[in-house]
């Protein structure tokens, strides 16, 4: 099965991947893993990225699409699933492009929907332990004690970046940019909509309900 997942910052695309993952045995390819890689490995695209990050650029995409063709050659039967790519129009032609040419067409685009309100408690609740890494949130999974972890005692710390109107921004620029996607898959039949509310297990059951129904009609 070969799956696109969507989703705002903060909506749990990528713990949901993983977890794909793990049931089916099919590889999450995420971009900026690719990046990173190939920056690591110096290979031609690599460097090629490696200039822009350094220059403060956007890595190009078809430097990105680059990667992942080179990854989708690998050839694994289990599919894949593809996070972090596309984030707009323009990229998710230019996958689909690529992806009908090595006759690896999509089964399906996910999205995992949030309500705004939520994904702000998501992201601006988020503390963390310095000392031993355990991660809380306020509104959902909150410590003890007040801004001290239940596990070592340290204090918890918020990323300097998840106050409010960061994050706010982050998630326009999203609503802006991103979410057009979700006409560009439905349009094309493609597209499959998950509630991401609730308890993580909660939600990768309504994952995998939408993913079977897909495989039993013979969509997938």
């Amino acid at each position: 099965m070969r799956v696109v997942l969507l989703g705002a910052p903060g909506s749990g695309k990528g713990t949901q991947a993983q977890k794909l993952v793990a049931r089916y045995g099919m590889p999450q390819i995420s971009t900026g893993d690719l990046l990173r890689e190939a920056v690591s490995e110096g290979s031609v695209l690599g460097k090629k990225a490696s200039m822009a990050m350094d220059a403060g650029e956007l890595v190009a995409d078809e430097i990105v699409l680059g990667m992942i063709r080179e990854r989708l050659d690998r050839q694994d039967p289990a599919g894949f699933v593809l996070d972090g790519f596309p984030r707009n129009e323009t990229q998710a032609g230019a996958l689909e492009g690529l992806l009908e040419t090595i006759g690896q067409p999509l089964d399906c685009a996910v999205l995992m929907d949030v309500d705004f309100e939520i994904l702000m408690q998501r992201l601006t609740g988020r503390r963390s332990c310095p000392q031993c890494g355990r991660v809380y949130n306020v509104y959902f999974s909150p410590p003890q004690q007040t801004d001290v972890c239940d596990h070592c005692g340290g204090r918890l710390e918020q990323r300097t970046d998840d106050n409010e109107a960061t994050i706010r921004n982050r998630l326009e620029v999203y609503e802006s940019r991103t979410r057009p996607l979700i006409g560009f898959y439905a349009r094309r039949d493609l597209l499959q909509i998950v509630d991401a509310e609730g308890d993580i297990d909660e939600v990768f059951e309504r994952l995998i309900s939408a993913l079977e129904h897909l495989r039993k009609s013979g969509s997938a």
